[in-house]
């Protein structure tokens, strides 16, 4: 699973998820996966679609991840009492807000890119667009 190999601090404040992607398009692929509600997507969603993708299409074309989970997300101890400071990281996600394309396809032909697509937003917990450059 993704996660980064070092960070400045070991633990992050958890921020806010408004606004939007202002600039979004296609950059690598010619088809894509765009978010359209915010959300925190976590490793294991990231992977588990990225699976999904690359079995679809066989191992074939070339897929583009462009999120990242580099924000740990703290979980405190199991009926652990009030006080005694932070949890410790349990897990990462990454930061995604509407608009954001979160994978790129090329290399297949475009029906198949698609419903490589509509299947790895199954994975998702948000809803999605299927972009196309063609």
């Amino acid at each position: 699973m993704l996660s980064p190999k070092r960070t400045k601090f070991r633990k992050q404040q958890r921020g806010r998820l408004r606004g939007k992607i202002q600039n979004s398009r296609l950059v690598f692929g010619e088809h894509g996966l765009q978010a359209q509600e915010p959300v925190w997507l976590t490793a294991r969603q990231i992977e588990a679609t990225r699976r999904t993708i690359t079995r679809y299409t066989r191992r074939g074309g070339k897929l583009w991840i462009m999120v990242f989970p580099d924000k740990p997300i703290t979980a405190r101890a199991e009926e652990s009492r009030m006080g005694s400071g932070k949890g410790a990281p349990s897990y990462w996600v990454s930061v995604v807000k509407p608009g954001k394309v979160l994978f790129e396809l090329s290399g297949i032909p475009a029906p198949q890119a698609v419903q490589a697509l509509k299947m790895a937003a199954y994975k998702l917990p948000i809803k999605t667009k299927v972009l196309s450059k063609i």
